[in-house]
């Protein structure tokens, strides 16, 4: 009898303090904006399946510094024991970021402020309660060897450490470092692919197009590439050579090759990129069958189309972007023709019917025996 009042009393405890626990978690949400939907995109989740969000690190950082304004070197000490500090070239993996993923590759978690260094969220200590999060040690490791895995297939201690019982020069050493630079990359004017297709072999992109005139960063396009893409020095030799002075011929799958134009050319045709011959520079007149006047043909196509990367069609109607143009708002100068006193406090409608800018304007509306260009409002200007 009394073995099983102490079961009973055990049981008791237990679901007291489970409850205590729930009630004390509930009272923490509440002191916040949290719900349910703030981390889960199911109605119900449950331990099997709590429909967990994406996690938003990487949209956290939304403006990412330039290479140059970025730390030339950085010397890690923190963990320093048997071997002496890491000198890391910070600026030069930088610049290699650019084509990739920029700084969040490495500043995975950082906030919309400045870029935290590493040791700002992971621990210094192995011995750590939360073990979800690796130590500083580790996640200096992490960053590394992956990387460096690939490209030169070594992981090697010494390949970055140097050992205490040799005396390192740390002066001459970091001044050998700012020297080093990633060479600028070429960016080819356009690309020409010959495809194994029977039928429209030929595939050409235009790259300067694609920067100059739609606004594309490389990060749009190269973004979950690596060095390994370009560079491997499994079959170097000459251990002098600088690993990117090594460029190797990749070979990529049908996927790998659609992979990057599907994001924003989904819905097109194969037509539409595979052709018979070479294919000309993008002509706005040709494939939309507007040509641009010289009021809008070095506007950013961002400028119409808005910020996105699949520009869709657009209605030709003026009024449709130019709804609030009037004559208080609107300087007529910039059309070649400066209206005269009679004229600079009219409607646009009155002389553009339909508010449609495209097409000749007309002096019906108020002129029985006056006729565009042959009387003119005002007086034209270059």
């Amino acid at each position: 009898m009394k073995k099983l009042f102490y079961v009973l009393a055990t049981i008791v405890f237990f679901l007291i303090t489970a409850a205590h626990s729930q009630i004390k978690q509930n009272i923490q949400h509440s002191k916040t904006n949290i719900t349910c939907k703030t981390c889960h995109i199911s109605e119900v989740p449950t331990k099997a399946d709590p429909g967990l969000r994406a996690c938003p690190r990487f949209k956290m950082i939304i403006k990412y510094p330039s290479p140059e304004s970025s730390p030339n070197v950085v010397v890690l000490k923190k963990l320093e024991n048997r071997f002496g500090p890491v000198v890391f070239p910070h600026r030069l993996h930088a610049q290699m970021s650019e084509i990739s993923g920029g700084c969040k590759t490495c500043h995975h978690y950082n906030t919309l402020g400045p870029i935290l260094s590493c040791k700002q969220c992971h621990s210094v200590k192995r011995k750590r309660e939360d073990v979800s999060k690796p130590d500083l040690r580790g996640a200096y490791h992490q960053q590394c060897l992956s990387c460096h895995r690939e490209w030169s297939h070594k992981t090697e201690c010494v390949s970055c450490h140097k050992r205490k019982e040799k005396k390192i020069n740390l002066k001459q050493t970091i001044a050998k470092y700012k020297l080093k630079i990633h060479p600028k990359i070429k960016t080819p004017t356009k690309i020409v692919f010959k495809t194994q297709s029977n039928k429209g072999k030929y595939v050409t992109f235009y790259h300067d197009q694609h920067i100059k005139k739609f606004g594309f960063k490389c990060i749009n396009c190269h973004k979950n590439q690596t060095c390994i893409r370009c560079h491997d020095l499994k079959n170097i030799t000459n251990k002098e050579l600088m690993y990117y002075d090594h460029p190797v011929e990749v070979h990529f799958s049908k996927e790998q090759h659609h992979e990057e134009c599907f994001s924003c050319h989904k819905e097109n045709k194969c037509s539409f990129c595979h052709k018979d011959k070479v294919s000309a520079p993008f002509n706005h007149g040709l494939i939309t069958g507007w040509p641009l006047n010289k009021f809008h043909k070095k506007l950013a196509c961002q400028k119409c189309h808005g910020n996105k990367k699949q520009f869709t069609k657009l209605d030709k109607n003026c009024n449709k972007c130019h709804s609030s143009w009037n004559s208080k708002n609107f300087d007529h100068k910039i059309t070649g023709l400066i209206l005269n006193e009679d004229h600079k406090d009219n409607d646009c409608e009155d002389c553009h019917i339909n508010r449609d800018f495209s097409k000749k304007p007309t002096c019906d509306n108020c002129h029985d025996n006056k006729s565009f260009p042959k009387d003119k409002p005002g007086k034209l200007v270059k």
